[in-house]
């Protein structure tokens, strides 16, 4: 792996729209945020792993499990704000931004991350994979549209690209909600307002491309549980708890 200072970022707040207090909701034996940290922590990659949260609930869980983590102000209107506001204090050339809602999230999902900052046009990062059927028509899986390089093109909630003649298609690639930035793009993000994208798709990675900011999308090596509903916590649960029968 190439030799840049990473550091990870948990951004976790209690009061989420779809499934408030979702982050310190059990899941096998442990907080959701916990599994998110366990997996970043396990891959060796980034220090260090930490938690930024508005909320002393979720600091007072940190404390208990020694998972350190760094208060940050509830104005932030974006998980990339909150990185940030982290990356102020924590010395870093590479900031991952890890949604605290994807406890399925393993150690595996880092390299594929990261290995794009070898091309030294890359400036963010982020995770695709092939979009179960099931979710094709589902706006909590997020779509992505790429070119043939890897830059992101567009970001939606929608069914994209649009299948017009029909034709049965079923390339589309859902997003994982993981992020890395190098230092420069992050402080760009931070100052730019919220664009028209952002704010009609409630999607901030179209805050970048809305401002000609290239996104690069890896293939992660398999999907992930993200967690918005009780049904997708008691899918995640149930295979963290075969994960941890094996």
């Amino acid at each position: 792996m190439i030799a840049l200072r990473i550091a990870a970022v948990i951004p976790a707040r209690l009061q989420s729209t779809r499934m408030p207090r979702k982050v310190l909701r059990p899941i096998a034996g442990r907080p959701m945020v916990e599994w998110v940290w366990r997996a970043a922590k396990a891959s060796g990659l980034m220090e260090p792993v930490v938690v930024a949260t508005d909320a002393e609930e979720v600091a007072s869980a940190c404390r208990e499990r020694q998972i350190p983590f760094m208060m940050t102000s509830s104005a932030c209107p974006s998980g990339s704000d909150r990185v940030r506001e982290v990356a102020r204090q924590i010395d870093a050339d590479i900031y991952v931004n890890i949604q605290g809602d994807e406890p399925t999230l393993t150690p595996d999902f880092f390299p594929p991350l990261l290995r794009l900052f070898e091309r030294p046009e890359v400036d963010i990062t982020t995770l695709a994979v092939p979009c179960p059927p099931e979710e094709f028509t589902n706006p909590n899986a997020v779509k992505v549209v790429t070119a043939l390089d890897g830059r992101a093109l567009y970001f939606s909630r929608a069914t994209i690209p649009a299948d017009r003649d029909g034709t049965g298609f079923t390339g589309y690639r859902k997003h994982l909600g993981i992020y890395a930035y190098r230092r420069a793009a992050l402080e760009h993000f931070a100052l730019l307002p919220p664009s028209p994208l952002e704010k009609l798709e409630r999607l901030e990675q179209l805050r970048f491309l809305e401002n000609g900011i290239t996104i690069y999308v890896a293939d992660a090596p398999r999907d992930t549980i993200g967690v918005d509903t009780e049904e997708d916590l008691a899918r995640a649960e149930a295979l963290l708890q075969q994960m941890q029968s094996r």
